[in-house]
């Protein structure tokens, strides 16, 4: 299969977005003080592992279409460098 270089820009940058986020997130989540990710004794509670779990699938699931977006990228730029210049099209 191949993708289009936009196609393969795109997935490329969700999958750094999703690694900004999420990893925010998580730190976001762990700093929390409002009572929910953790009760009075400092324990998670079950709204911290449900959102722990729901970041690390995103995480995870991001990263894997970053790296399609990377293979794309890269497949993309060998191919633009085995392609012969012909000269035709280019304006002087």
């Amino acid at each position: 299969m191949k993708l289009s270089p936009a196609a393969s820009w795109f997935l490329l940058a969700f999958g750094v977005w999703s690694w900004f986020i999420w990893v925010s997130f998580v730190r976001n989540l762990w700093k929390n003080g409002s009572g929910l990710a953790f009760d009075a004794a400092g324990d998670p509670t079950s709204y911290f592992w449900v959102h722990l779990t729901l970041a690390v699938t995103s995480f995870l699931l991001g990263t894997a279409v970053g790296v399609i977006g990377l293979r794309g990228v890269r497949a993309v730029r060998r191919a633009s460098r085995t392609e012969p210049d012909t000269g035709a099209g280019s304006a002087a």
